[in-house]
């Protein structure tokens, strides 16, 4: 095994190979008391990048099969919340919208915060992290142009 390099903040780093996976879904949210347009019901595309690495050291020539990166990430991920309204439990309007959808027999996917893109990336790297050894990033991507990524610290 190589020995680590010391950079320039200190912090210890090693060769590693990285894998990423993009999986996408449809759906709908509402940002609570922001100020711009996104207060209203809107919906986007999202593109989610699942990242995985290896130290180089450790062997083998495959960091994870994209086949099984894919299917992972399709469970946790697009299962949930594909063509569903997204809405944060904690929002008395965004229960309402959702009662509202759901008793329309339309899908809902709850979650307790604001479905921000950074707190998007975030849960998805919460709920990935047990299935996928060496996680260690999450890309939330609501636009072509913007995104937020959460990384392993």
């Amino acid at each position: 095994m190589r020995k680590p390099r010391l950079v320039a903040d200190l912090n210890l780093t090693y060769d590693m190979t990285t894998v990423t996976k993009t999986v996408k879904f449809d759906a709908a949210h509402v940002l609570t008391n922001h100020q711009g347009l996104c207060k209203n019901l809107h919906g986007h595309t999202y593109r989610v990048d699942v990242s995985v690495a290896q130290d180089d050291g450790a062997g083998g020539d495959m960091v994870i099969d994209f086949k099984d990166l894919k299917r992972i990430a399709e469970e946790v991920v697009s299962s949930r919340f594909d063509h569903a309204f997204i809405f944060n439990t904690d929002s008395p309007g965004e229960r309402e919208i959702a009662a509202v959808v759901e008793r329309n027999g339309m899908r809902v996917a709850p979650i307790p915060f604001r479905s921000t893109a950074e707190n998007l990336s975030r849960l998805f790297f919460d709920d990935l992290k047990p299935r996928i050894p060496g996680l260690v990033a999450v890309k939330v991507w609501e636009t072509a142009d913007s995104c937020a990524e959460y990384r392993a610290g």
